[in-house]
């Protein structure tokens, strides 16, 4: 989960010419006189398109005109009783962060923005068709990322068909949430308040641990960090709610959400295997689709064993391709390395954070090295 789009409608309705009305002229001048903020917030190249850099300017305008102190939002009487709860536990859960994490103490997630949509924004993925290595684009801010996002989904969408017209696999998925880094306040969404508590509590510390720390050019590390971070806070913050039995229920979540990966992984590494043999492509695109056709008898199979992977039902029923594989390890592959870390710092998050922090400083090669050191648990 724009810049660090996470979680996986209607787009914003007013174009690009809206920048030019009155009512964003405010929040167009506050981020001009931050360094074009939205710039960071959508990925921006310094050479870039320069119409992309106006609807990211004009979609975050928007949101942050559409924002409201929570406080205010929680003393509307017409605030619907789930919404009101909801928010409630985030707020709770904000200042948890804080206190008991070390995350950031900022202006972030302290007030609310009800988008009308159900994405923040929407990220188009990219592969070749015989390769499992996405397009990258490399932005000001944050180096190279591995998909471009959009705050229009009809705007994603035509991008995505222009990507597709080159040959390539495509895929666009909706964002529930991003993050500044810490350039701006970001604001609690709509798009966030997920039914589940460990998943609207647990927004909250990954966003934040992504202000937290941040390495330039490298999203596997970044999101594993903030995955961890995640789920040692929902942990937390189950404990001390004294809701244990939510806990054990996260828990079982993230086993299935595991399984669920993994079975994707192995297709990955089938494609991988398959697109480094010398064939020709007629076959090499019969053998591609036999795999993505197991994947899917595969999974007939794991539901068939326990019903509660129907959850991922949606998400299979998609036509999918080498896109939808391509960013599937990022959030995981270095989760084994940093929770050892986090071990060998007996838990203490602060002396984690700086351990961590100091990968920066690394070489990419080198940061790869120790991170698998490290899953081998050989601090």
């Amino acid at each position: 989960m724009g810049v660090l789009s996470k979680r996986e409608g209607r787009g914003l309705r007013n174009g690009v010419g809206s920048m030019c009305r009155s009512s964003y002229r405010g929040a167009m001048g506050a981020m001009l006189k931050r360094g074009l903020l939205a710039l960071l917030l959508m990925g921006l190249a310094g050479c870039g398109n320069a119409l992309y850099y106006m609807r990211a300017l004009s979609g975050h305008a928007q949101l942050l005109n559409a924002q409201r102190p929570l406080d205010e939002v929680l003393a509307d009487p017409a605030l619907s009783a789930q919404t009101r709860t909801r928010l409630e536990s985030l707020r709770a859960a904000r200042n948890f962060a804080s206190r008991e994490l070390g995350l950031p103490d900022n202006d972030s997630y302290r007030r609310y923005a009800d988008l009308g949509r159900p994405y923040a924004v929407w990220n188009v993925v990219a592969t070749p068709p015989y390769s499992m290595k996405p397009k990258q684009w490399c932005f000001i801010f944050v180096g190279c990322i591995n998909y471009r996002g959009y705050y229009q989904r009809k705007q994603a969408e035509a991008y995505a068909d222009r990507l597709r017209a080159q040959g390539l696999d495509v895929q666009v998925a909706g964002a529930r949430a991003y993050s500044t880094l810490g350039w701006s306040a970001d604001p609690l969404l709509n798009t966030m308040l997920y039914r589940s508590e460990a998943r609207r509590v647990g927004i909250i510390f990954h966003e934040l641990a992504h202000q937290q720390l941040f390495i330039k050019g490298d999203t596997t590390f970044n999101e594993s960090f903030a995955t961890v971070v995640e789920q040692e806070g929902v942990r937390r913050w189950f404990l001390a709610e004294g809701k244990p039995a939510r806990y054990q229920a996260y828990r079982e979540e993230r086993k299935r959400d595991v399984r669920f990966k993994q079975m994707l992984l192995r297709t990955r590494k089938k494609l991988e295997r398959l697109y480094r043999q010398k064939i020709d492509k007629k076959h090499m695109q019969k053998e591609k689709t036999r795999i993505f056709s197991e994947l899917k008898q595969t999974f007939a199979r794991l539901k068939k064993s326990q019903s509660a992977f129907s959850v991922y039902d949606r998400w299979m029923a998609q036509d999918l391709n080498n896109a939808h594989l391509a960013l599937v390890a990022i959030y995981y592959e270095d989760v084994p390395a940093l929770m050892h870390l986090l071990k060998a710092k007996q838990g203490d998050l602060p002396a984690f954070y700086r351990a961590a922090a100091k990968l920066a400083h690394e070489d990419p090669q080198k940061r790869r090295i120790l991170l698998r050191q490290w899953a081998k648990n050989k601090p």
